[in-house]
């Protein structure tokens, strides 16, 4: 399946940031052809764009392979009310620390300060661990326990984040609701 904007590619992360700094305010984002690990390096890393593109008030999402050296990776400005992450407000601090955020960057991150999301950003994969209202629900339904404990760390994640993500304790008790449902369900 081929994305439905243009590809660009850059070598270095100068070039992205060029392009953001004259499309960002328009654009409703692009596919950027990203480097596999290679030491003859000609194009961006996933870091690199990444850092640029916080810089200018927007995110990854989308991945997708292209080809044996590079695969592509989206990007979009930020959606009002998106989440963050803990690794993205991070990085946010050590581009701000270094002068290298820009207005609109600065905007999405004071928007998000002002409406709780910088505060309750979700812990990445690795140091999520398992919240005590999901593991109380699951010692009280054998059938939604065993099968998660099916899941992979992947597949466990994937029910985690979303009682990560809730931005109200009713919306947390729903999807948690709905998460021990699916997993008993399953069994």
């Amino acid at each position: 399946m081929q994305p439905s904007t243009d590809i660009l590619a850059f070598a270095d992360p100068m070039e992205w940031e060029s392009w953001l700094c004259l499309h960002h305010a328009a654009s409703t984002g692009a596919w950027l052809k990203i480097g596999k690990k290679n030491p003859k390096r000609t194009l961006i890393t996933i870091d690199e764009a990444l850092d640029v593109a916080l810089c200018y008030g927007w995110i990854d999402s989308q991945r997708k392979g292209f080809d044996a050296h590079s695969y592509l990776q989206r990007y979009s400005p930020r959606r009002a009310k998106s989440s963050w992450s803990k690794l993205n407000v991070d990085r946010v601090a050590a581009l701000a620390e270094t002068g290298r955020m820009r207005p609109a960057g600065l905007a999405e991150v004071a928007a998000a300060k002002a409406d709780g999301r910088w505060a309750v950003a979700y812990a990445p994969q690795r140091d999520a661990g398992l919240p005590d209202d999901l593991a109380a629900a699951l010692a009280e339904n054998a059938a939604a326990d065993a099968a998660f404990a099916r899941l992979d760390k992947t597949g466990q994640y994937a029910i985690v984040l979303p009682l990560l993500k809730a931005t109200t304790p009713e919306v947390r008790v729903a999807r948690l609701g709905k998460a021990i449902t699916r997993l008993a369900q399953a069994e």
